[in-house]
């Protein structure tokens, strides 16, 4: 990954800003990290939005739940990085909602390639 430092007089310039994140993102690597990083954030915000819907504190979700606060707090504040299905499923069934799992391509992914099937005589 490229570390070039960002000037402060470019730091207020949005489009230097914008620029050199297109630069940075044009890396796979940095691409791949990025979309994972926000899906992560995604699930974080989800559950914290989803809990003050319901109108319950961390204490009462963890209750419900049958985990302890800390976690409902780790999970909510993006310190948990490897998620339990099991565990979202808990949280989701406390507050009478279901998780949705979905497997979707990658936009730089590659197909796999087909095996040719040869006939024998």
């Amino acid at each position: 990954m490229n570390t070039k430092r960002v000037t402060n007089q470019s730091a207020t310039d949005g489009g230097a800003v914008m620029q050199w994140m297109d630069e940075q993102l044009a890396d796979p690597q940095v691409r791949t990290r990025v979309d994972e990083l926000l899906a992560q954030m995604r699930i974080d915000q989800a559950l914290e939005d989803l809990r003050k819907r319901c109108r319950l504190t961390q204490v009462q979700l963890a209750q419900r739940a049958g985990l302890s606060q800390p976690m409902i707090a780790k999970l909510e504040s993006g310190q948990v990085t490897n998620y339990e299905l099991r565990t979202l499923v808990r949280i989701a069934g406390a507050m009478g909602a279901r998780v949705k799992v979905s497997f979707e391509p990658a936009a730089t992914a590659r197909r796999p390639k087909s095996r040719k099937r040869v006939a024998v005589a």
